[in-house]
């Protein structure tokens, strides 16, 4: 049984979200995961600035059912914020933080994170863990259809935000640590049909099958975290994980096509237009699963269309978003000691003995990455680049077990060094050169990893591995706030506003926490008291 749940009080919902408002980007409401197409994450509100910021205060926290350890970004569109767990998806008033409905999914046979969901016309779409896209009626939270696109007897389940483009639903597939085989699909927002299906792990006799020496039916290249999009080009960008097994690559020499690599694919059609991968036979299960940003910006004296992209191999790459030349990459990181650098192609240059191995061996950066699925955000007033990184290194094993598809069994495994404990480092980087501008280094216990967010403002909300939800100054990453929510904080803030009023949203591992400026309390009327004579 599929329930949604009403609370009554709320007024009723009418704005239609339509495709050209998504194409506005982040202001007043924040309509996709990374605010905008462009994976930018920078909001165009002021209210909320560099002078003031020291005066922000908790506006309401929103304890969601069942939550441990949440992934959500949430989403706002006319002042309703919609927040989604476990096979759950709620709308709430993001002024004050009131449930308006609940629908809850109980059948599914699977639970697990999730990390947001999406808008278009009066529909608002998420996924369950058992691989199924649900369409609700954003004002009631009524079914309106679902569609499954996965089987998880196979090894897949779902965990990310769907990306609606045009008229259609993107959605992609979790698993690749148990030998799936990934892909991405395009669902018809109106009908809940599947209009189209790409690979990542191509057929034997397809493009990229030769690099793969003994292709299966299965081979890792998850797509569990959405893309970004040019309009103008007309043109998804999504990123794709790691080869199985992850960390023994004895019976898939080769390149791997198309594992930890971002795929620039048409969404009318499903065809991909080019692609670039990170790490060629990776065996550190190093996903390419982070956000390519997308900025116009002069390079090298002319006008470009790039992707900023920070990898968690420990690299920082700049491409043409127009063809996926590779154009300039430098380190992220300081501890990469697993390639020297990359060649004029952007392709690694390897270090001998950073493979694992059976006694195992220290490589940097750890299983974890330089970056991960954490957002970066872009401020076109600095110019800078934000990106959360983490300097560790990990020992990596290899098995010479024979691998087993959807057992869980990786080809080996990594663990912490004792010897280095790791720190978080949040970096404002020069886009198209990856120099540092300032970086603010954490001292947490490095088990959080938080986005950022970048203000029009000249704000950079981000969070600590303490529990911190952090405003920073965008130019000098001077410490401007901070509040402690108790909590582990492993996702990425937004930025919007209600009835004139900025806020900002974070979700902790079990609460939606919600900040805005400070308003001194209004003097209240005295009250009016009538004397009734008997």
């Amino acid at each position: 049984m599929r329930i949604a749940f009403i609370v009554l009080g709320v007024s009723t919902l009418a704005a239609q979200v339509r495709y050209e408002d998504i194409l506005k980007g982040p202001g007043v409401n924040w309509p996709t995961n990374a605010g905008g197409y462009s994976g930018q994450r920078h909001s165009s509100l002021t209210q909320i600035n560099t002078a003031n910021a020291g005066s922000i205060v908790p506006k309401w926290v929103y304890h969601v059912p069942k939550a441990n350890g949440l992934r959500t970004t949430p989403i706002v569109y006319d002042g309703i914020m919609y927040v989604t767990n476990t096979n759950r998806l709620i709308a709430l008033d993001a002024k004050t933080g009131r449930p308006i409905w609940e629908y809850f999914d109980p059948r599914s046979k699977k639970e697990g994170v999730n990390r947001g969901a999406g808008l278009l016309g009066d529909k608002v779409f998420f996924v369950t863990a058992d691989v199924t896209l649900v369409a609700l009626d954003r004002r009631t939270g009524a079914l309106l259809w679902q569609t499954k696109y996965g089987d998880i007897e196979k090894g897949v389940i779902a965990t990310l935000s769907p990306m609606v483009v045009k008229d259609k639903v993107l959605v992609g597939v979790a698993g690749g640590d148990t030998g799936i085989r990934g892909y991405l699909a395009a669902i018809d927002a109106h009908s809940g049909k599947e209009v189209w299906r790409l690979y990542t792990i191509p057929a034997k006799g397809e493009p990229g099958s030769e690099t793969w020496s003994d292709l299966l039916d299965w081979g890792g290249g998850g797509t569990w975290m959405s893309g970004t999009y040019d309009p103008e080009l007309n043109l998804v960008y999504w990123p794709t994980g790691n080869a199985w097994p992850d960390f023994y690559g004895g019976n898939r020499k080769g390149d791997n096509l198309y594992t930890c690599s971002v795929l620039a694919i048409d969404p009318d059609t499903g065809k991909m237009k080019w692609y670039f991968q990170f790490t060629p036979h990776d065996v550190h299960d190093w996903d390419a699963q982070a956000w390519p940003v997308l900025v116009d910006l002069p390079f090298r004296g002319k006008p470009r269309k790039l992707m900023l992209y920070a990898n968690r191999n420990g690299f920082y790459y700049v491409l043409d978003r127009v063809t996926g030349e590779f154009l300039h990459g430098t380190k992220l990181v300081d501890k990469l000691d697993w390639a020297s650098g990359l060649d004029d192609k952007g392709r690694p240059i390897l270090v001998p003995g950073k493979e694992p191995t059976i006694n195992g061996s220290v490589s940097c950066p750890g299983v974890r990455g330089a970056t991960n699925w954490m957002a970066p955000s872009f401020n076109p007033a600095t110019g800078l680049f934000y990106v959360m990184t983490l300097e560790q290194c990990d020992v990596y094993s290899a098995s010479i077990k024979e691998p087993e598809p959807m057992k869980g069994f990786s080809g080996g495994g990594a663990g912490r060094n004792p010897e280095d404990p790791g720190r978080f480092v949040l970096r404002a980087l020069e886009p198209t050169t990856g120099k540092r501008r300032w970086e603010f280094a954490m001292s947490g216990k490095v088990d959080a990893w938080p986005g950022t967010l970048s203000t029009a403002g000249n704000v950079i909300f981000s969070a600590d591995d303490d529990g911190h939800m952090v405003a920073f100054d965008a130019r000098n990453g001077k410490v401007l706030w901070h509040f402690q929510t108790g909590e582990t904080i492993n996702t990425s803030p937004i930025a919007y506003s209600v009835d004139g009023k900025q806020y900002v949203s974070i979700a902790s591992a079990t609460a939606i926490f919600t900040f805005g400026l400070f308003e001194p309390a209004q003097p209240m009327s005295p009250p009016v008291v009538k004397v009734v004579e008997k």
